[in-house]
């Protein structure tokens, strides 16, 4: 179960200011959200899929995840923010660090570099190769471009190329259905009523996990666990984090950073990010959401966290077992004077940097916050994934904004087409 620690945020708040004079309007953004009465409540899908889930849609996802784990060498997953953000963080973070097994999960589409693109083509010459291309309206330029590259690709090297492409897409539109429609691809629906942010629990996300090797079911029933837990406003760490960071907004912060001490996390905060970032960001509101991996960015920005300008706050993102349990062995004369240590596991070592950064944290002026998780498994990913989205939503809600769109992304697109010479 996640708990949140917020021990290192009441010395910030103003005299005879608590977090409980927020309950009101936090009362009130809870049942927007529950009643669906709030903005953007055409978008409340990622909610219904987990207050009546489908389980023939998961058995569904994991068949086909199975065919290309017994198939393919490589599967290669096409799409461009939330169409593969959600899905890179839970299988980073589930995955081995070395040797993992089954097909390689790989990703394309997500960027324009065609030297990416030229390389990756190459990489693949002579694997089995099944291609997942992910996108509403098939249109999105960073996807559809790579994909026209993957199309001719696959057809030159493979008879069955129709077979091994599944589109993931909307329910009937789009130019990915008309070309899915000429072309036999299998596919797999968008909800419509579920934004790119919030879809790494629909087959957007779940069929690469699934086909990573990672247990789709528990990664969903850990999500509408927590779903059925943050329901209620009593005893909600959700709406205490939305609450913190409400405060934190209206306080005059303006940077949220979410640090991890273990690097599998760290793909998390870039889903995270996205979740954030597009949710709060818009009508000149919301904290600007920065991931960093510990101890590695402590030696890179530490020192601004530590002493640069006091416009920032902080959540860490924690697990009680990290399996990190090598101990530190013996060095003969104690030449990097670390015999000290000797016994003790990295756990250990890693959790005593924890609480030395925070506690530095807290005295140089950085309100902070703990997120724990009890493990890094299906099931809490999948409470950590609902978490937050439950968190952006009432976050949302309280700035007083829709947290369901994104008006603002159009814009560098426009300016993009124009200089390209789209009619």
């Amino acid at each position: 179960m996640l708990t949140l620690d917020l021990s290192n945020i009441s010395p910030f708040l103003p005299p005879g200011q608590t977090l409980s004079d927020f309950q009101p309007v936090l009362e009130a953004a809870q049942t927007a959200l529950v009643t669906k009465n709030g903005a953007g409540n055409n978008f409340l899908g990622w909610r219904d899929l987990l207050t009546t889930p489908n389980v023939s849609l998961l058995d569904e996802v994991a068949a086909v995840a199975a065919e290309i784990r017994e198939r393919a060498d490589v599967l290669l997953c096409v799409g461009i923010g939330g169409s593969y953000l959600g899905a890179k963080a839970v299988i980073d973070a589930l995955s081995p660090y070395f040797k993992r097994s089954g097909p390689e999960i790989l990703f394309a589409g997500h960027h324009m570099s065609g030297a990416y693109l030229r390389e990756l083509l190459q990489s693949l010459e002579g694997k089995s190769v099944y291609v997942n291309v992910i996108s509403k309206s098939g249109t999105t330029l960073e996807p559809a471009l790579a994909f026209r590259f993957l199309l001719d690709w696959m057809d030159e090297r493979f008879a069955d190329a129709n077979e091994r492409i599944i589109a993931t897409t909307d329910p009937a539109s789009g130019a990915l259905n008309q070309l899915r429609n000429s072309r036999g691809f299998r596919k797999f629906v968008i909800p419509p009523d579920v934004g790119g942010r919030f879809s790494v629990l629909t087959p957007v996300g779940l069929l690469p996990i699934a086909a990573a090797g990672i247990d789709v079911h528990a990664l969903f029933e850990g999500a509408r666990t927590e779903c059925e837990r943050l329901s209620t406003s009593e005893n909600n760490p959700a709406l205490q984090y939305a609450a913190v960071r409400f405060w934190l907004h209206e306080a005059g912060y303006k940077t949220d950073v979410l640090s991890v001490f273990e690097p599998k996390l760290y793909p998390i905060g870039a889903w995270w990010q996205q979740l954030y970032g597009e949710s709060e960001g818009k009508e000149g509101k919301g904290l600007f959401p920065v991931a960093m991996q510990f101890s590695t960015d402590l030696h890179s920005l530490g020192q601004y966290m530590q002493d640069g300008q006091r416009v920032v706050a902080e959540t860490f993102l924690m697990v009680h077992d990290d399996q990190g349990d090598i101990s530190a062995p013996l060095l003969a004369g104690d030449l990097d004077k670390l015999n000290y240590l000797v016994g003790k596991p990295y756990t250990e070592i890693n959790r005593k940097a924890y609480e030395g950064t925070r506690q530095a944290h807290t005295e140089g002026g950085v309100p902070n916050m703990t997120l724990w998780m009890d493990a890094i498994t299906p099931q809490t990913l999948g409470e950590l994934i609902y978490f937050f989205e439950h968190g952006v939503a009432i976050g949302g809600y309280l700035l007083g904004i829709n947290p369901f769109d994104q008006p603002g992304v159009e814009a560098y697109k426009k300016e993009m087409f124009r200089l390209l010479g789209k009619p």
